[in-house]
């Protein structure tokens, strides 16, 4: 029972990190631009908010734990929504390759924030900001100390519950909004939305900053919370980032099923080292690396399966034959 428990307890933050970024980039991909620049945007947020909680801390002799949240939180969107703001002009104004763009701003934000993040490291291997970390991973008095269920549901940061209300409030956005609706109708049809009056590039630039500034809130609770507040220079904010991408396609851009799939994203990442305690069996090294391109793999099935059924949904039906061809033509 208590594996079960830590198994759960390491797959929600898990999956808020991812949840952040699949979020955001859904409503870049809302307004018909993909930007492979994810994990890139993730450094940018995670860098900033580390950094500035960092140098508040040090700069002042009792800092205020509130204060630091804030100064983070603002940080961090403001950096990665400049990156998406990057993505924009190059993609929007300058016609540049989707593609090309957002892989170059994957580089691009990686190097930024480890290269500025050697001048904190100093030499040493790692950094951190312990007072912005305790007020990042604060837990819910009382209900916490609830047992079993205050350990697996009411033991988070603050930023865990955030990302399901937000959740919940881009679903009601995309279906319930006129905003929300033009945004959609900018994505699949950009001619007829500026037909009917829509500023399709106002959309695009909007949508593409504020996803942005939205995935680089997973990279800060990644380093402030997740990671404990520590600054180091290795590569695993990018690995997330791709996997907040492939969340996007297996929840099928859909916001609320990016609840429940991050935690499943979760779950099925660390099952290399809860199961097999769990099951009292020994796994090889090969075996783990291999277990831990679970969610790949089910993503890579997902998007097999929605293909085929779109492919299907496309097939005029049978009794028309080729009178639906010329009716089309």
């Amino acid at each position: 029972m208590s594996s079960l428990i830590a198994w759960i307890m390491r797959a929600i933050p898990f999956g808020t990190i991812i949840m952040y970024g699949a979020m955001g980039e859904t409503i870049t991909e809302k307004s018909g631009n993909l930007n492979l620049g994810v994990p890139g945007i993730m450094y940018l947020g995670g860098f900033a908010g580390f950094a500035s909680a960092y140098y508040y801390e040090n700069s002042v002799a009792n800092p205020i734990p509130a204060l630091s949240v804030l100064i983070a939180l603002v940080c961090a969107l403001v950096a990665s929504a400049l990156g998406g703001l990057i993505y924009a002009f190059l993609t929007i104004s300058l016609r540049a390759n989707q593609n090309v763009t957002g892989l170059a701003l994957t580089t691009f934000g990686m190097g930024v924030a480890n290269f500025f993040g050697v001048f904190i490291l100093d030499g040493a291997t790692y950094s951190a900001a312990p007072i912005a970390n305790k007020a990042f991973a604060a837990k819910i008095p009382v209900l916490s100390q609830m047992g079993v269920l205050g350990q697996t549901v009411f033991s988070y940061g603050f930023l865990a519950y955030a990302a399901i209300v937000l959740a919940i409030a881009l679903h009601w956005f995309f279906n319930r909004t006129r905003v929300g609706l033009n945004l959609r109708a900018v994505g699949e049809n950009p001619a007829t939305a500026d037909a009917a009056g829509i500023n399709v590039t106002r959309y695009k630039y909007l949508a593409t900053c504020i996803g942005a500034a939205i995935c680089g809130v997973g990279g800060l609770y990644y380093v402030l919370d997740y990671n404990q507040g520590i600054w180091a220079t290795t590569g695993q904010i990018e690995a997330l980032g791709w996997l907040a991408l492939a969340l996007v396609i297996f929840t099928t851009w859909k916001p609320l099923n990016a609840i429940w799939g991050a935690y499943l994203f979760g779950i099925l990442y660390w099952l290399y080292q809860f199961l097999p305690s769990m099951l009292g069996i020994t796994v090889s090294s090969a075996m783990t690396d291999l277990v831990q391109m679970v969610p790949y793999v089910v993503t890579i099935l997902v998007l097999i399966a929605v293909s085929l059924r779109r492919k299907k949904e496309d097939q005029p039906p049978a009794h028309l034959g080729l009178a639906y061809f010329r009716e089309e033509r």
